[in-house]
């Protein structure tokens, strides 16, 4: 009855009974018009936000509701919108009604947050510091090393206008396009927050601080202008972009689009926790995710060290967990050049440059043409490959220049039907035939010592450890903390080269320890595999871990 009264007005049903001009449908009969949903920058609903909205006609107003979303009676135009809750960020924005699907208003948390962009760069390039703040802040740069190294102050930031240093958030999936901070009221060619890059290689980080004591830091990779040392290692900011949910999305949290309407609660909608088959990954298309975004897992306390325990969830396994790595090359003299991930895509990183390449920690997201240099650098060319991490290069990503990256993950059911090894199996070969090994999820989210298999082997030089030894009980790992073999390990596979020689294996429980793995390519390279994720945890305070990573390390050298 409501449909063919609904069609005789003007309006058109559809076979399901849905109308298609909902707005006409709502006028005729009094209903309350659905206008759109208001959420934060995590695309969690915000209820109660105050919206007025006005145009020639009037003004008028209305609550967003317990699911965020927002009801009005109104005529359909163009209206301007202005939203207002006590702990978010004020704005007005140009809205039309009646016209297209809900609208997806975001509002940004009162607080303090900050990326460099670019995140990545070259000595002597510039980047541009965009911070969120409501109060004055002052922000410095530091370089992060085996000791923190002051670089300079930059200075205190506050504007003549009240809250003007606080950022706005574009409406929508900005998580695809980025945040777009400074983009607002940055209109003087005199007040630039550019910062160029200093000439020393290196990881670095500004660090903000609020007149009321408020903290945040975030990381700047600056890569040589040209190439100063044999060694060369990647940061993995592709990794770091992958597990970022700024924005309500990562490659974990509605890794393909942002669902309709806003979280409410994420136990009982969300995907990677309501899945009863445990599957994450359950379509061939994702949305791209923005490198353009604050990172605030990758944020580390100005007052921590590189000896200090590795807290909180994140930070184990991203930045904070790298930052231990180059400390200890630091400690012990090893001279590096820093860089992206992105500039091993890029071509600014030019492998035959470099004696030894080293990445770390949690490398999970290659793109092919990384893949394809690397294995023909080692496998043909002579490179040295050193794997000091766990869940390497497991999945195919595309960069979609110059801000964004889509994962290509697949579906993982196929993946499980297909019988592949990873999600970068499903897109090529697997991974093990470059890394040596390849992840699984034996041992997930556990950690332990190593058991020697083969002390003979050059790598154990120095370390008196025989046949059945344990090594590698220390680690700065608190996420996972056990040992030298965690959080994430590898193995062993058929796609593994021949010749390749297990070194140690992990005592996590199910037989999830990692394979401590060594093999020389035909083309004269060579790869060691440590297989996990908490080796760089346990580099400085292990002294068994820290030897035979000096003992490869060196050999690797004199090559």
């Amino acid at each position: 009855m409501g449909a063919r009264v609904f069609e005789a007005l003007g309006g058109e049903a559809s076979d399901d009974g849905r109308f298609t001009n909902p707005a006409l449908w709502q006028l005729r009969w009094g209903f309350a018009m659905l206008i759109g949903y208001v959420s934060d920058e995590r695309y969690v609903a915000l209820p109660d936000v105050l919206l007025e909205f006005e145009n020639e006609s009037g003004s008028f107003e209305t609550r967003s509701r317990a699911s965020g979303s927002v009801h009005i009676d109104l005529e359909p135009g163009l209206y301007k919108v202005t939203l207002a809750k006590p702990g978010y960020g004020s704005k007005s924005v140009q809205v039309k009604v009646g016209d297209g699907p809900p609208v997806q208003f975001r509002l940004l948390t009162d607080g303090l947050l900050g990326y460099a962009w670019p995140k990545w760069v070259q000595s002597g390039e510039k980047s541009e510091f965009r911070v969120h703040s409501v109060e004055p802040y002052k922000l410095g740069l530091w370089r992060y090393g085996f000791e923190k190294e002051f670089i300079r102050n930059l200075g205190w930031f506050d504007e003549h206008g009240p809250r003007a240093t606080m950022q706005i958030t574009p409406d929508g999936d900005f998580s695809r396009t980025g945040a777009e901070w400074n983009k607002q009221g940055y209109t003087s060619p005199h007040h630039k927050q550019y910062v160029d890059a200093p000439a020393r290689s290196g990881l670095y980080y500004f660090h903000a601080h609020t007149a009321r004591g408020a903290e945040f830091s975030f990381p700047w990779i600056v890569a040589p202008a040209s190439p100063s040392a044999p060694v060369a290692v990647l940061a993995s900011n592709i990794s770091w972009n992958a597990y970022n949910s700024f924005g309500g999305r990562s490659n974990y949290i509605n890794p393909d689009q942002l669902p309709p309407t806003p979280i409410v609660n994420s136990r009982l909608e969300l995907r990677r926790y309501t899945d009863p088959e445990n599957v994450t990954y359950a379509t061939d298309n994702y949305a791209p995710l923005s490198f353009e975004r604050p990172e605030a897992i990758n944020h580390i306390a100005e007052n921590e060290k590189v000896t200090d325990p590795i807290e909180g969830r994140a930070a184990c396994h991203l930045a904070p967990a790298e930052w231990r790595l180059l400390g200890w090359l630091e400690k012990n003299r090893f001279a590096y050049d820093y860089y992206a991930e992105t500039q091993l895509d890029s071509g600014v990183l030019n492998l035959d440059a470099y004696k030894v390449l080293i990445i770390s920690t949690h490398p999970e997201y290659w793109t092919r043409k990384m893949y394809d240099r690397v294995k023909a650098w080692v496998h043909q060319r002579g490179g040295r490959l050193m794997y000091l991490g766990g869940n390497g290069v497991n999945c195919e990503v595309d960069l979609v220049e110059p801000s964004a990256v889509i994962y290509q993950n697949g579906d993982a059911r196929e993946l499980i039907r297909l019988g592949l090894e990873s999600r970068f199996h499903m897109r090529g070969e697997s991974e093990a035939n470059l890394l040596g090994v390849v992840y699984d999820e034996k041992g997930i989210m556990t950690s332990a010592p190593f058991r020697v298999s083969n002390a003979a082997h050059w790598v154990y030089s120095g370390t008196g450890l025989k046949d059945g030894d344990e090594f590698g009980r220390n680690s700065l790992h608190m996420r996972c903390a056990g040992g030298a073999s965690g959080h994430e390990t590898d193995k062993v596979s058929p796609s593994s080269p021949q010749g390749v020689v297990r070194l140690a294996k992990g005592l996590n429980p199910d037989e999830g320890g990692a394979d401590l793995a060594y093999y020389e390519a035909e083309g004269g390279g060579a790869v060691f595999a440590a297989g996990s994720i908490t080796w760089t945890s346990a580099v400085l305070v292990d002294d068994h871990v820290s030897r035979i990573t000096s003992n490869v390390l060196n050999r690797f050298l004199e090559a």
